[in-house]
């Protein structure tokens, strides 16, 4: 049986007296997006934060290809092949889009930016522009870019549509696919549920800090399922 890229194991989170992730376990295979959705302060981008490094466990295990990460700072996370994709993008927008590519290498090898300028060719034609000219939709591009940049193994996306208007949307669930099938494996926080289940190999609905349901992309047009795991 392989060893899936991503396990989490019985994870908690605790912020002060409020725990906001109660003992999740999920996995994330090579190749695969595994979506992640649920109402406003499920505790989503708490366990992406959690599987960085940015925020202690407070409980439970967060293993990359089977190895244990606890513990470790969000730059040796990274170095061992975690990148996240924060909410809000993020990006500096003083530096120019290459120098923004350029800090996304966090000590792991510099990658192919071909492949990059492939996927989002608008990283390619404004690469000289300081980043803080482009509009949202081109800087969420560039957000996913410099995380790719380090060639990791596992990629977490907190929210990467928000924001952004319809057809930049569509462009990034369409890069996310394309990002799945290099065979990097994908944990998807998103507000957009359906669009999510529709592209996701899976999607855990999280509610109250807890894994409440799970559902394959043919659960996608059942709306009353979803207002139903949401409202649980």
């Amino acid at each position: 049986m392989t060893t899936p890229a991503l396990e989490l194991d019985e994870l908690e989170v605790r912020h002060g007296a409020v725990q906001a992730v109660r003992g999740i376990s999920l996995t994330v295979d090579r190749g695969e997006i595994v979506g992640l959705i649920g109402p406003n302060g499920a505790g989503k981008s708490s366990t992406l934060h959690a599987v960085m490094g940015l925020v202690p466990p407070g409980g439970g295990d967060v293993r990359l290809h089977g190895n244990s990460v606890v513990g470790r700072s969000p730059e040796d996370v990274a170095r061992s092949g975690i990148a996240l994709v924060p909410e809000g993008r993020r990006i500096f927008a003083e530096l120019t889009v290459d120098e923004n590519l350029r800090l996304g290498s966090a000590g792991r090898r510099f990658g192919d930016l071909d492949s990059v300028y492939e996927l989002f060719p608008v990283v390619r034609d404004f690469r000289k522009r300081h980043a803080g000219a482009l509009s949202g939709g081109q800087q969420q591009q560039l957000a996913i870019a410099r995380a790719l940049i380090a060639r990791p193994e596992v990629l977490l996306l907190d929210e990467p549509s928000l924001g952004l208007a319809p057809q930049m949307v569509d462009a990034v669930f369409e890069a996310l696919a394309q990002i799945r099938d290099s065979g990097i494996a994908i944990l998807l926080v998103e507000q957009r549920a359906q669009r999510t289940v529709a592209l996701a190999d899976r999607s855990h609905v999280l509610a109250n800090g807890r894994l409440r349901l799970t559902l394959g992309p043919d659960a996608a047009n059942d709306t009353e399922t979803l207002v139903s795991a949401y409202l649980s």
